[in-house]
């Protein structure tokens, strides 16, 4: 037996990743573990869950592998800051000290906190992206693509897999990059850096492209390869500890909106401009690589490949057969980038077709019907449970549906509960989705804990606060009394996967939430000359399709699509909402309120019930419901630590 731990720190979303013989047995991203939203530290609970999930002790890893390569993203801060000087003294300041006494010790750091003596391995940080891509997707062959940021020296990269060869062929380097453009954008419309990105794209159905010529005109020369030049006399994240300046301002008529505040129609139609420029780029690059490696098939990550609004317009394309997008794109699946990277790069491992990884994982997965007896165990599924399953193709990756984090056993939730004298009720697990379906259909919010926690920023049926689509009020009510966010932003839907076609312009998957797709014509609504005259976020309320809390103002929807091998519990639900309502479709938004991250614990998703007006809370097979419970004391830590972001 070969382990490997795979860890990515020190930028945002520290993670980490426990690869066994070269199947992914756990990954976990930190902040699920301190409740720090986007957590940059050392992920040392996340390697601890990840051990503990394996069975192993630090000392019997077999490698340990990290996400990027420090001495040369020191060299790039290093040189840029020299390039720049003296404007960038009080950038460098605060930076180096921070490096000279720490982060060029990673190995040491590593070692110290893992109590794990051997040697450390580095891998590139965009290599590990696209073999976090690459290594578990469904392609025996692919190219692929990684957009970001920036990682060392690289913003976006090119590379060829096959087998378990992977080959990077190109790439563009900073300070030229499509992930610090829209950033810039994220920055100077008021919203946080790294974390708001989702934020201005759900904005920029509410604009006008009105800015698009002066962002291709002024700021970035885009060329018909996809690569990129940005005119830095414009942008300030190179020298300063902020994105955008004074020249910026003077282009786009005033200053920066400040966090919070109002909301105009210049942000509105600044993130519609912008998201149509990065669009673009997006389609000339996907171009290019089809035409540079002659691949039918495209494998995504870095965290532009979070833009699920231009990952549907690549697909809508066609310019590959088709696309898979690493579930935890941004620079938490650099951890298991970094360890695919070390089992098949550096040891030389081949890699399991995708038919042996999926019947390893309905052999040792969470297989159940949905009377709930185990798969095999000569029970007949519930009415609807396999409908239109034998039709579907089959589709296997190495990432387990994401469900790669804690679970909690019946048992353990119920002694939790106990302790804590919380009321509550247990139904059989048979009855469980027709109950929670019939708490949706009465517009009821519930609170789903169920199964492993969601590797990745998106809830995908484990960790998940649940609506019905239908409710023309759903989308305000989980906005403001359960999300505690901005109205303007949308909802995904989650549907069965047999029947996505016949609610959505995409008929294929989208298991992980990260691809747009429109609602079909016939399941929208006609609307009036006035409603059709509205401006911005005038838009918001009118209600656009049957399903009006998953529809957004251009009838588009951030999909998910649910397979019964995968989520079989959560397929049920849809089934069981289905055949009461005729609707398999539901609300789904992840298990958190604004400014924290993910519930990881029955702890935190009991906490987050009570901070909300959610009506019910579902953990496992348990049922609680607000009315009854004690009085809620919010605890003095978390006042401390809760920022709004």
């Amino acid at each position: 037996m070969t382990s490997i731990l795979g860890l990515s720190a020190y930028y945002h979303d520290s993670a980490a990743c426990l690869l066994v013989d070269g199947r992914i047995v756990a990954a976990a991203q930190e902040e699920r573990f301190t409740r720090k939203k986007h957590d940059a530290e050392f992920p040392a609970r996340a390697a601890r869950y990840c051990l503990e999930a394996g069975g192993l002790a630090a000392e019997q890893l077999d490698h340990v592998a990290f996400y990027d390569k420090p001495l040369l993203k020191f060299e790039r801060l290093f040189e840029t800051y020299l390039e720049y000087a003296p404007r960038g003294f009080v950038s460098f300041r605060k930076a180096m000290p921070l490096w000279i006494t720490d982060r060029l010790w990673i190995s040491e750091r590593i070692g110290k906190e893992l109590g794990y003596g051997g040697r450390i391995l580095f891998s590139d940080h965009h290599e590990s992206h696209a073999a976090s891509a690459f290594y578990p997707s469904p392609y025996e062959e692919a190219a692929v693509l990684t957009m970001d940021g920036v990682g060392e020296w690289a913003t976006s990269s090119l590379g060829m897999g096959s087998g378990n060869r992977l080959d990077m062929l190109s790439e563009l380097r900073f300070p030229h990059s499509i992930g610090l453009l829209y950033s810039a954008f994220t920055y100077f419309c008021g919203f946080k850096v790294n974390s708001g990105e989702y934020k201005l794209m759900g904005l920029a159905p509410y604009g006008q492209p009105k800015y698009a010529g002066l962002i291709r005109e002024k700021l970035v020369h885009v060329c018909e390869d996809g690569s990129i030049r940005l005119d830095m006399d414009y942008f300030d994240f190179a020298d300063r500890l902020r994105m955008t300046g004074a020249a910026f301002e003077r282009l786009f008529g005033g200053p920066a909106r400040a966090p919070e505040s109002k909301l105009t129609q210049r942000e509105m139609d600044l993130a519609r401009s912008i998201q149509d420029v990065t669009e673009e780029i997006v389609l000339k690059m996907a171009r290019h690589v089809r035409k540079a490696t002659g691949a039918r098939t495209l494998c995504m990550a870095g965290g532009v490949a979070l833009n699920c609004v231009a990952n549907g317009r690549l697909v809508e394309q066609g310019i590959f057969d088709d696309i898979w997008i690493q579930p935890a794109a941004g620079d938490a699946g650099g951890a298991v980038g970094a360890a695919l990277a070390v089992w098949h790069r550096h040891l030389g491992m081949p890699r399991e077709s995708a038919e042996k990884r999926g019947t390893w994982r309905k052999n040792e997965g969470r297989e159940i019907s949905l009377n709930g007896k185990e798969a095999g165990s000569g029970a007949s599924p519930a009415a609807g449970s396999l409908r239109g399953a034998a039709q579907l193709p089959p589709y296997e990756d190495g990432m387990s549906g994401a469900f790669l984090g804690p679970s909690y056993s019946s048992e353990e939730i119920a002694t939790w509960l106990e302790s804590r004298h919380y009321p509550y009720r247990t139904i059989p697990s048979s009855e469980l989705p027709g109950f929670v379906a019939g708490l949706l259909a009465e517009e009821k919010v519930v609170g789903l804990l169920q199964g492993r926690m969601e590797f990745g920023p998106r809830a995908l049926g484990g960790r998940s606060i649940l609506g019905d689509p239908r409710s023309p009020r759903m989308q305000s009510v989980m906005n403001l009394k359960i999300k505690f966010r901005e109205s303007f932003r949308p909802f995904a839907p989650s549907v069965l996967r047999e029947d996505a076609a016949k609610w959505f312009t995409f008929g294929g998957d989208s298991p992980y939430m990260l691809l747009c797709a429109d609602v079909v014509p016939e399941k929208r609504r006609a609307m009036t000359e006035g409603e059709n005259a509205l401006w911005g976020i005038e838009k918001l309320n009118v209600p656009r399709s049957a399903i009006p809390a998953v529809t957004h103002v251009d009838y588009s929807a951030r999909l998910q699509t649910v397979r019964r091998e995968t989520n079989p519990v959560y397929h049920a639900i849809l089934s069981a909402f289905q055949e009461r309502t005729g609707c398999p479709v539901v609300v789904n938004t992840s298990f958190n309120v604004r400014g924290e991250p993910i519930v990881c614990t029955p702890e935190d998703a009991y906490r987050c019930f009570m901070r909300t007006a959610m009506d019910a809370l579902i953990l496992e097979n348990h049922v609680l419901v607000r009315d009854g419970q004690p009085a809620f004391v919010e605890s003095e830590d978390w006042k401390k630590t809760f920022t709004l972001d």
